[in-house]
């Protein structure tokens, strides 16, 4: 139990992405597609599982001191380091040959997106800025893996958007990380030494600007709209506008956001505007809504 703990499986949450070629492309009652994206979601899993448990070894001492992290299985002692390094040697391997199985493209998204987070645990979350660029790409590797294994074309906007909001929440999680550890930021990990709540702070309102707008564009350009076959997705901006103002709510007014996904499964709001949004999508695209506007 405290290895399967280990493997983080409440993350496997944002490997949801990759359905969204799915969604996106009209094929989400494509059940031989629907597989497919299954398959995807479950090789970044493994793959993803394999990273956090080398993470967690190499980040051993650092998270003992951490007031959350030190309560995960290696940190606590629960699970041995050796037992944690031999399941990822296990997994990563599994997750990376079922991608291959899929598309071969999706396998190379999926070894890229393997190699660079071992890059993150090792050396690239101690460098500021690198280290939340890292993870906003693997946010688009997730999305271009999943338009591989199904066979579809990516939007620009899709990636865009996607690469917009996970910077958003990446610097979110380092606000977060900022306040809530104060003077011991720095020795959890060095590069907060480097950020300051007022950086962070500017980062974190330029990028929720451009989320918002660039998915608001996204659902009225022309080719979005012959693409999904309605025009009535800019009905869902408010929706997106409401999910991005109440994670700054909970990020400044109740000193969140140093899990987004820990925040999406238990924030009632978060999962009511989300769920909402995915109806409204669903619905305006696979019953053809379409609006008179000018």
């Amino acid at each position: 139990m405290h290895l399967l703990k280990a493997l983080r499986p409440h993350q496997w949450i944002k490997n949801a992405f990759v359905f969204a070629a799915l969604v996106f492309s009209r094929n989400l009652t494509n059940a031989d597609l629907g597989v497919r994206s299954l398959l995807v979601f479950g090789a970044f899993s493994l793959v993803a599982s394999s990273i956090y448990l080398v993470n967690d070894v190499a980040d051993f001492e650092r998270d003992r001191v951490h007031p959350k992290k030190r309560l995960r299985p290696i940190a606590a002692g629960q699970v041995s380091r050796s037992a944690a390094l031999a399941t990822a040697a296990l997994l990563g391997p599994l997750g990376l040959a079922l991608g291959y199985s899929l598309d071969p493209a999706a396998g190379v998204v999926l070894t890229t997106y393997g190699v660079m987070n071992l890059a993150y645990s090792l050396w690239l979350k101690h460098v500021v800025l690198l280290d939340v660029f890292t993870i906003a790409l693997g946010f688009l590797f997730r999305v271009s893996a999943g338009a591989f294994a199904i066979g579809v074309a990516i939007s620009p906007w899709l990636l865009i958007c996607t690469f917009f909001i996970a910077l958003f929440l990446g610097f979110c999680k380092r606000r977060n990380e900022l306040e809530s550890l104060g003077d011991d930021a720095a020795q959890h990990r060095g590069n907060l030494a480097d950020y300051s709540l007022q950086f962070i702070d500017k980062m974190v309102a330029a990028l929720a600007s451009m989320t918002v707008m660039s998915y608001a564009l996204y659902t009225i350009d022309p080719r979005t709209v012959a693409k999904v076959g309605t025009n009535a997705l800019v009905l869902t901006v408010p929706l997106v506008l409401f999910g991005i103002f109440r994670y700054l709510f909970l990020v400044h007014q109740r000193g969140k956001g140093g899990s987004p996904t820990e925040l999406v499964l238990k924030d009632r709001s978060l999962q009511t505007v989300i769920g909402l949004y995915l109806l409204m999508s669903i619905a305006c695209i696979y019953f053809n809504v379409h609006l008179e506007l000018a």
